[in-house]
């Protein structure tokens, strides 16, 4: 979310954070208000099933006028109709490299599985978890010394790098979809576009190599 916001801030996203909306308590709304940007907490807890709070969500980004929806740690599974109305105004990002590893605990999965990569997706939202057509993707090698922890904090710093430059293409209506497929610059995008990232880029971001 912060990445996204300065990106917004240095002009490199040609639009403003209207609304940062949260289904908790989360530490991003207390970060949003410090930048004077207008917060909306819509409890999930509050909400007798999912139909019910993402209808309240709707209501909440109509009421702001909001253009696009960019998911950052938004971890519920959206409704089909929900996700209908935002169709090709939503993405979402998710540390894998989708198709591989949906759902939770994608790191301990990806050193179980004996990966020799690992990355994160930025993908347009559909009813399916996690199922959206790929747009975007960081990709980098897993070294020997790489555990849990240390895949976390590299995929964390690879997607404050693409996430934004992927929101910018939407807004720049460079990216759509429609009808079922993503185009970027008016061409087909039949696999995510790939940014590889190396370990002199994870040490310029403080993450050891060793």
């Amino acid at each position: 979310m912060q990445a996204l916001i300065h990106a917004t801030q240095r002009g490199d996203i040609a639009a403003q954070v209207a609304l940062v909306l949260a289904d908790r308590d989360a530490a991003g709304l207390e970060v949003a208000q410090s930048l004077n940007i207008p917060t909306r907490c819509v409890l999930a807890s509050e909400s007798p099933d999912r139909e019910t709070h993402d209808a309240a969500v709707l209501a909440a980004l109509r009421d702001m006028g909001i253009e696009w929806v960019i998911l950052a740690g938004y971890m519920r599974i959206l409704t089909a109709s929900f996700v209908t109305e935002w169709a090709g105004r939503m993405l979402n990002i998710h540390p894998s490299l989708l198709p591989r590893h949906k759902g939770l605990h994608t790191h301990r999965r990806v050193l179980e599985a004996g990966d020799p990569e690992h990355g994160t997706t930025v993908h347009f939202v559909t009813p399916e978890l996690d199922g959206g057509p790929p747009v975007l993707q960081a990709r980098f090698a897993i070294q020997p010394h790489d555990d849990e922890v240390r895949l976390r904090r590299k995929v964390q710093a690879c997607e404050h790098q693409i996430y934004p430059e992927a929101a910018g293409w939407l807004i720049d209506a460079r990216l759509r979809w429609q009808d079922g497929i993503s185009t970027l610059d008016g061409k087909a995008l039949h696999a995510p576009v790939n940014r590889f990232f190396d370990e002199d880029f994870f040490a310029e971001q403080g993450i050891p190599t060793t």
